[in-house]
């Protein structure tokens, strides 16, 4: 058996965007030489050197370089955020030098909001000028998708959306009968032929790239056409469906020249969860100091109200499915932590005379805060259930499991998009783990902050909340 090394393919943009992003950073600060020319030193050129360098690397981390596929606010904020950590770790090394320039406040915030301007609007035009030679054929390679399928019309808008990849849509060919194809839209409606007319057109050199879109069970089909394709000079790429799958984050990795795709996935990996637990530790550390006083006085008001005691701990899934503790005001008479556990309802009995009002107002999380920065939980993520709703809800629910990728959270994506609170019915859970694995598979940090966001306004209208 020959031992094939497969090699993931440069993404030279991305070269391209951080020259763009250096060229940026210089034009700012020449910019605010000409406002400011005081600042004109040799110390100011290394600290645009620095800048530079700093901001690759930043910007690495963060994701700057990642595939945009479209002009979006998100860029925008990524770059800000990038350039934001670049001029603070310029600063904090400044304290220790002196050979930098001392900025203004004034010329800071200049340079931070100009650089970011410059440097997206450069990017948005870097790729408008890619799609016009896309699109004029300058910069072209033709290229045809051989299965009519939902997969192969999402192919051809991703590679519309990435004019970097220098590729000009030809059309589909496919053999199956129309009738049994994906309804192709107006852009992509260009039927050229079967796998014969494929062949014919790949010999003459009209098309110079292939992608296979058949299913996958579409073994001895595929391995005809890229056997009939070896007699051409195209350059063919089989793209697996992969949507026959529930899948979870999906990416792929390389071990040791071996490509594999995850189909169930934690998003948290490397920087991305670094990042997450940052934001963790430092948001719930700030809570906890401005809540403290409220928190005791919470405690207080539970002890005298009724019998038992102010905190209340139940054991549920966390991480991988490990067992955590998570602590609770107790809102009710009962601490139910057995195979068998009552979800609240609403004007529920067990209520103490303050637990509803801590209910409503999701004051009874508080102490969830102490289990986030003991990295049990997170700010946001998953809601944690009773593990008697986890036995129950995992043999009903296919994927149920899945949400427990991630670490659980006070808040999550589901809770602020209206299913908050009691789940009587299998549909109501369903709905509400449809979210959680749209949180897992879209995860990001801005996503996280928009969640905590929203929250206060949810836990305000105290929607389904008893």
């Amino acid at each position: 058996m020959t031992n094939t090394r497969i090699r993931q393919q440069s993404n030279w943009a991305g070269l391209v965007y951080k020259v763009i992003d250096g060229c940026a950073i210089c034009l700012g600060l020449v910019l605010l030489l000409l406002w400011h020319p005081s600042l004109n030193s040799d110390s100011t050129i290394i600290s645009c050197l620095l800048a530079i360098g700093a901001y690759s690397i930043i910007g690495e981390l963060l994701g700057v370089y990642r595939d945009w596929k479209l002009a979006s606010n998100k860029e925008f904020v990524c770059c800000l955020a990038s350039w934001a950590i670049t001029l603070l770790c310029l600063g904090v090394l400044g304290r220790f030098s002196y050979s930098t320039t001392e900025f203004s406040f004034g010329a800071l915030v200049y340079w931070f909001f100009v650089t970011p301007v410059l440097s997206v609007s450069a990017r948005i035009c870097f790729r408008g000028f890619l799609r016009y030679l896309v699109r004029s054929g300058i910069h072209a390679r033709g290229y045809a998708i051989y299965g009519a399928t939902d997969l192969g019309v999402q192919l051809a808008d991703n590679i519309d959306k990435r004019p970097d990849q220098g590729l000009k849509f030809m059309g589909f060919y496919d053999d199956r009968p129309e009738h049994r194809s994906t309804k192709l839209e107006d852009e992509y409606a260009t039927r050229l032929g079967s796998m014969a007319s494929l062949i014919e057109h790949a010999k003459n050199g009209d098309l110079e790239v292939v992608f296979i879109t058949l299913p996958m069970r579409a073994e001895s089909r595929i391995q005809s056409i890229v056997s009939e394709l070896a007699d051409t000079t195209a350059s063919v790429y089989i793209v697996p469906d992969l949507f026959t799958f529930q899948l979870l984050h999906s990416r792929w990795m390389d071990v040791n020249g071996v490509p594999v795709v995850s189909v169930f996935e934690n998003p948290l990996y490397g920087v991305d969860g670094i990042l997450k637990r940052t934001t963790d530790i430092v948001l719930a550390s700030i809570a906890l100091v401005v809540l403290a006083i409220p928190m005791l006085l919470i405690a207080a008001a539970v002890r005298l109200t009724s019998s038992g005691p102010a905190l209340f701990k139940q054991v549920r899934y966390g991480l991988d499915g490990r067992r955590i503790l998570v602590w609770k005001f107790r809102s009710m008479t009962v601490c139910e932590n057995g195979d068998r556990v009552k979800q609240a309802t609403k004007n529920d009995s067990r209520l103490t005379p303050i637990g509803g009002f801590l209910r409503k107002t999701s004051l009874d999380e508080l102490p969830q805060l102490i289990n986030v920065l003991t990295g049990t939980m997170s700010l946001v993520g998953p809601r944690p259930h009773a593990m008697a709703h986890n036995e129950f809800y995992r043999s009903q629910i296919d994927g149920y499991m899945l949400r427990h990728k991630v670490k659980p959270g006070i808040t999550g994506l589901a809770q602020v998009c209206g299913y908050r609170g009691e789940t009587e019915t299998i549909d109501k859970m369903e709905k509400r783990i449809l979210f959680d694995h749209k949180y897992i598979r879209e995860w990001s940090i801005w996503l996280d902050i928009k969640i905590i966001f929203k929250t206060f306004l949810v836990v305000f209208s105290r929607q389904n909340a008893y």
